[in-house]
């Protein structure tokens, strides 16, 4: 679990080679790089605490607790982070008349169904994913994840465009230029130039500079727990569906990039999720889920390494014993952020396009071609409708229509063949 091997001299990666979730860098490089994968959560775990009125410090203490709970029950295969669920918005934001007792229980709930979800994936062995979410359908569901965020990207550039252009300039130029290790922190140090810019140029908001100022250094995260209310937990129920194709869309993206299959886990990553989203719900933080934004840091590195992810867990516990640091983090300007994801979601759609490369799906045969192109102008498109009181969105809506209408319209293809 904690023996990484060293990969080669620890210091360089080979033209083709990845650095294995069993291996690691040197210790300096890989706290780097846990940084990275730090930055590149912090934006959007924060986010929904602050959208749904949660604690802020509080969602990043179980976000910390549920990464490692993850890294633990999966035996130290699946290189994730689990940060907040952006699913949970809609329905907490639905509840939020029932007061935040009963929001925490409809947390839990969808927690416990996910855990059960996982149980009977573990169960029934990795066939049943191979049988639901073939190829096609798992490189559409990576692909629609990451580009489904592409207007959240594109906002924030607009919001600052000469910031985001520095920080994409520094990204990209650290990355495919860089030396070294250099080449390996491109997003870290491109967010870096990027607030440097924006300090200098005044880009920073002034507010949120106040607010650091006047944040205390420690802090203990408020704690609280969950009532449960039937209306309340009928509202959450639907997230597990998201949860489920957001975990399985990162089995399969992680075992494209590292070239082995970690099917046989799925239930482990499923269960692990649900775990992380219990205990949230039950101590006060949003529910969780594995991370899109670090499957693009991990795309840019191409490390893999668990060890990156025991430093990103560890810092996020430490951090959230620090006001004064969520606050640092929060005088980031949108232009970095639109800089920084403008690359981010953007190599999570290449890797749902690698997935159906390497698997060679056939695009001349109409089922795949139809249902995967509905589906991704669905997560495109962040088609949204509402179900009574949930709303669900494009990666709901586009996840759930490939996995329902790919094996219906392919039974239909051979009856009419046969």
């Amino acid at each position: 679990m904690f023996g990484w091997a060293l990969h080669g001299d620890g210091r360089r990666i080979s033209d083709g080679a990845v650095v294995a979730p069993h291996e690691r860098l040197s210790w300096p490089r890989t706290i780097g790089i846990g940084m990275q994968h730090v930055i590149a959560m912090f934006g959007a775990t924060l986010l929904v605490p602050t959208i749904t009125g949660f604690p802020v410090t509080t969602t990043l203490l179980f976000s910390g607790i549920g990464t490692a709970l993850f890294l633990l029950i999966t035996r130290g295969r699946i290189p994730s982070y689990l940060g907040s669920s952006f699913a949970f918005i809609a329905p907490l934001t639905a509840a939020a008349g029932d007061g935040p007792a009963a929001q925490l229980g409809g947390v839990v709930a969808a927690g416990v169904v996910l855990m059960l979800v996982g149980l009977a994936v573990k169960l029934i062995g990795a066939r049943v994913i191979d049988a639901v979410m073939p190829p096609v359908v798992t490189g559409a569901v990576v692909a629609l994840i990451g580009l489904n965020l592409a207007p959240t990207a594109a906002g924030s550039f607009q919001a600052q465009p000469l910031i985001a252009a520095v920080t994409l300039l520094g990204i990209l130029l650290a990355t495919v230029i860089g030396p070294g290790i250099m080449g390996r922190l491109g997003i870290l140090i491109g967010v870096v130039i990027g607030w440097v810019f924006a300090a200098i140029t005044g880009g920073l908001a002034d507010e949120r500079v106040d607010a650091l100022r006047e944040a205390a250094w420690f802090g203990v995260p408020h704690l609280r727990g969950p009532s449960f209310d039937l209306s309340v937990i009928l509202l959450a129920l639907p997230v597990v569906i998201v949860l489920i194709a957001e975990n399985v869309g990162h089995v399969k993206a992680v075992s494209a990039m590292t070239g082995k299959s970690l099917d046989d886990l799925a239930g482990n990553a499923l269960f692990a999720d649900g775990l992380a989203t219990t205990l949230a719900g039950a101590g006060g933080g949003s529910g969780t889920t594995t991370y899109a934004e670090n499957i693009g840091v991990m795309a840019a590195t191409r490390v893999y390494s668990t060890a990156a992810y025991w430093v990103a867990a560890v810092t996020a516990v430490v951090l959230s014993f620090s006001p004064k640091f969520g606050a640092l983090v929060f005088t980031v300007p949108d232009g970095v952020i639109g800089g920084a994801t403008m690359v981010l979601y953007g190599l999570i759609g290449v890797l749902g396009v690698r997935i159906w490369m390497d698997a060679e799906v056939d695009f001349t045969d109409p089922v795949n071609l139809t249902v995967v192109a509905t589906a991704l102008v669905a997560g495109i498109g962040n088609l949204t409708l509402s179900i009574g009181s949930v709303e669900l969105g494009g990666i709901a809506w586009g996840s759930v229509g490939i996995l329902v209408a790919y094996p219906v319209m392919r039974k239909l293809n051979s009856l009419r063949r046969a």
